[in-house]
């Protein structure tokens, strides 16, 4: 898989309505995991996005969630870049660079969903999340 870089949003409770509506726009194939699928039992949380993605046909990606609690929703900072593939030497030189003059709210380590994942925001207040696939067998 080659690595890709492209935009992240973030919503406040409203991803399901966005992501479909882009879906309607766009056309594709939308994926959405909520909190509940990764086990949240919250009820306030548990049908929040915490991962959708679409892949229209013209060969665009969108991912976006909602924000979970704790984190505030401040408009203008609701976008973040997203890096993923399975190039784990490509992806980490990446997360290296961009993170070392910046601060990292998410260590770049293993998650449950069984990739590497980091966050990070660089020295010039960009938002980066790093996603690192298991290579395909």
């Amino acid at each position: 898989m080659q690595s890709r870089l492209n935009p992240y949003l973030n919503f406040p409770g409203t991803a399901r309505e966005a992501l479909e509506f882009y879906h309607r726009v766009f056309g594709g194939e939308l994926t959405v995991n909520t909190f509940g699928d990764f086990g949240n039992p919250d009820p306030g949380l548990a049908n929040q996005i915490m991962h959708g993605q679409l892949e229209s046909p013209s060969g665009f990606t969108l991912m976006a969630s909602d924000l979970p609690p704790g984190m505030a929703y401040q408009p203008g900072t609701t976008i973040t870049i997203s890096l993923s593939g399975d190039d784990h030497d490509e992806l980490t030189g990446y997360w290296k660079q961009l993170s070392e003059s910046g601060s990292v709210t998410i260590p770049l380590e293993k998650q449950m969903w069984g990739a590497e994942f980091g966050q990070c925001v660089d020295a010039y207040g960009i938002s980066w999340l790093v996603n690192i696939s298991p290579p395909e067998a």
